[in-house]
């Protein structure tokens, strides 16, 4: 298996690890945690920012001397907007207790300096944008934007109808020469609309030194070090992934595969299935 997917594991509590040891970079962490009914978990990071994000249930939150009754509305990420919440570095322990069943949350986290206040992220303050066209159309829930009070975390949720490409043209984001591209490591996690559909995720550099394809499927993560990083859906299945970045600049700046870049020029139509949620 390839370094850059991650598996999940079975059970509740937390089942999904990314550190920064595990992907061998100093900015973004992703934790994945699944809670029954009443079940509490406990998250320790003073060390980054960190920003809650409700997939799918409702929680309970104690974190910084405050208390947040219930976060969360949707069942899953096909049913609705995120609620997110934002914790600035120096937060020492953050306590989550599930109100509902099945309920899932992404711990999204990146090593900061600066501290920003804590704030609740409605759905209504999510921005969403229509993006690329034909069957290269996807729709983007901007979460936590460069201009949001934060250090380092970006955050993104990205939704692909069945059988189209997202992340395309294929981009990347790994040298810092803004205000053209800016270097940011990722980390996308999957949900895919039925449990036996999957993603396809190629990582490759023009150089060869690496050239990945990946067959990614529900609940996994998958890494993003450098290169250009396009997805395809599988026909039947719509795929969902929730982007954790962080790097050189507060910016989302990427750059074309000159080798495909031409394809923009030949979208004169938008997806009539997007938006997938609202």
């Amino acid at each position: 298996m390839s370094p850059l997917l991650v598996r999940p594991s079975a059970g509740r509590g937390e089942v999904l690890s990314v550190t920064q040891e595990r992907a061998q970079w100093q900015t973004v962490s992703l934790r994945m945690l699944h809670l029954e009914i009443g079940q509490e978990f406990a998250v320790a990071q003073p060390g980054e920012e960190v920003a809650l994000v409700m997939l799918g249930g409702r929680a309970e939150i104690r974190a910084g001397g405050q208390h947040w009754d219930s976060l969360g509305a949707r069942a899953n990420v096909f049913a609705g907007m995120p609620h997110a919440l934002y914790l600035p570095v120096g937060t020492e322990r953050i306590e989550i207790r599930s109100l509902t069943n099945s309920c899932e949350v992404a711990v999204c986290g990146a090593r900061a300096s600066r501290r920003f206040p804590a704030a609740v992220i409605e759905p209504s303050s999510v921005e969403v944008e229509i993006r690329g066209g034909g069957n290269a159309t996807r729709q983007i829930n901007h979460i936590i934007k460069p201009e949001f009070p934060a250090d380092q975390l970006l955050l993104v949720e990205v939704y692909t109808p069945s059988g189209n490409w997202s992340s395309y043209p294929p981009h990347k984001h790994d040298v810092h020469n803004p205000p053209g591209e800016v270097d940011l490591d990722e980390i996308y996690f999957y949900k895919i609309s039925a449990p036996e559909g999957y993603a396809i995720q190629k990582i490759y550099t023009r150089d060869g030194r690496r050239d990945e394809t990946l067959t990614v499927r529900d609940n996994e993560a998958v890494l993003i070090p450098e290169g250009y990083h396009p997805v395809v859906a599988a026909h039947g299945y719509d795929c969902y992934y929730l982007n954790v970045l962080a790097g050189s600049a507060r910016s989302m700046a990427a750059s074309d595969d000159p080798d495909y870049a031409w394809v923009r020029g030949k979208w004169n139509s938008k997806d009539q299935r997007l938006p997938l949620v609202s």
